[in-house]
């Protein structure tokens, strides 16, 4: 089983790459977002419990996180991997989904972080914010979101180091020249 981690800032394109890869290497490209989405449409039980927490205006717990990791390793186990995008996000929902992976005699396999630069990040998330019309997301929100990530990351980051699971592909280019360089490092 190839588990893989895909990090990035907003803006990095992690969700198109995590698409491509799940695909070129026929594993399970799982998003949280989408999961919970999943969940609450599908009135599981555990999409229960998310829409009474999302409906109370509070964040999903790591707890109930991890327990839906749980649930997508349990009910995939015939796929031969997983890409993550956007979980792991603190330092605790990685210690847990770690010691969860070790109940199911699993463990992360790779950890890949696109980097792009701040003024590349910046332009592209400004073109998408007008593109969707998310007057919202002005220069200064996006540059404070990019902070915030940066700051929540790091401790990730030496985590994953740790244990020598973490490496770095330059994320600007096309979308194309960047899957290539992330899977060359998948390979390899």
């Amino acid at each position: 089983m190839f588990n893989l981690i895909l990090f990035g800032p907003p803006g990095a394109g992690k969700g198109t790459q995590a698409i491509k890869i799940a695909g070129q290497f026929g594993w399970k490209h799982v998003s949280t977002g989408d999961i919970l989405r999943a969940e609450v449409s599908q009135g599981t039980s555990l999409g229960l419990k998310v829409k009474t927490v999302m409906e109370a205006g509070h964040l999903v717990s790591d707890e109930l996180l991890i327990e839906i990791m749980e649930s997508v390793f349990r009910t995939n186990s015939s796929v031969e991997g997983f890409v993550l995008d956007g979980f792991p996000r603190t330092l605790k929902q990685a210690e847990e989904l770690d010691k969860m992976l070790e109940k199911l005699g699993q463990k992360i396999t790779l950890v890949l972080a696109l980097e792009v630069n701040e003024d590349e990040l910046v332009k592209r998330l400004l073109k998408r914010a007008q593109e969707q019309g998310r007057k919202d997301d002005t220069e200064e929100v996006i540059k404070n979101r990019l902070v915030q990530y940066h700051h929540h990351t790091k401790p990730l980051i030496d985590h994953y180091k740790r244990q020598n699971l973490f490496k770095e592909v330059f994320g600007e280019g096309t979308i194309e020249d960047i899957f290539m360089k992330l899977c060359t490092v998948i390979r390899n």
